[in-house]
């Protein structure tokens, strides 16, 4: 209960999700470099912005890895959240530190705003600041809150996006759904319902690896 409470401490109030957000931004980003990566594309540049909006530049040839380097942005969050608890009750947090702590440091290499520079060294200072010092037992603890506040940011983030869609339509060039919409021609409800059904499944997966993990 204690972790719960902290994750919906970074993740829901106004104070603490103006700064956690931004984190929450650059895991969304990188859903969409690594996709954009793992379908031969070139990244060109990430960029952070204080209003926790960001993008993710990247080219290549053919259809299909902009799509799927598309739609990786909104479900990012939740499922690296839902990584990261599976890490912890598997045996695995270490590693999963590691490796978090490496994909930050290189995203240095790609970032192109001296904000999302800092944003993206203030994430892999805290990374590195767990690794070294931390005992396991804190690091678990660690990583179980972060998981958890992402997978709360990635549901916050589907809902901003729906709002976009039925209240702010003026501002439908921010959503990933109306810009998969403009590429494939497939209708951007469809798109949110598969962007809501990825994060529902990790939401899903979290509940219960909780319950079985303290029950």
């Amino acid at each position: 209960m204690i972790l719960l409470v902290a994750a919906a401490a970074l993740s829901i109030p106004r104070f603490t999700w103006a700064w956690f957000g931004l984190f929450t931004t650059l895991v969304h980003e990188l859903g969409h470099a690594v996709a954009a990566l793992l379908t031969g594309r070139v990244i060109h540049g990430i960029r952070i912005r204080r209003n926790h909006s960001g993008e993710a530049v990247s080219s290549g040839r053919g259809g299909f890895g902009p799509v799927v380097s598309g739609f990786f942005g909104y479900p990012a969050p939740a499922v690296v959240g839902a990584a990261q608890l599976w890490s912890v009750f598997n045996g695995y947090t270490a590693i999963a530190l590691f490796v978090g702590g490496v994909i930050l440091a290189v995203t240095l290499l790609v970032i192109r705003n001296l904000f999302g520079v800092l944003v993206v060294a203030a994430s892999a200072g805290a990374s590195a600041l767990l690794w070294f010092y931390a005992s396991p037992e804190v690091q678990g603890y660690a990583l179980l809150v972060i998981g958890t506040a992402l997978l709360v940011g990635s549901v916050r983030g589907l809902l901003t996006v729906v709002g976009v869609h039925t209240r702010r339509r003026d501002q439908l060039q921010t959503s990933d759904a109306y810009l998969l919409f403009r590429r494939t021609g497939v209708p951007s409800p469809v798109w949110l319902l598969l962007f809501a059904v990825v994060i529902g499944a990790c939401v899903v997966f979290a509940v219960t690896a909780y319950a079985a993990e303290y029950a």
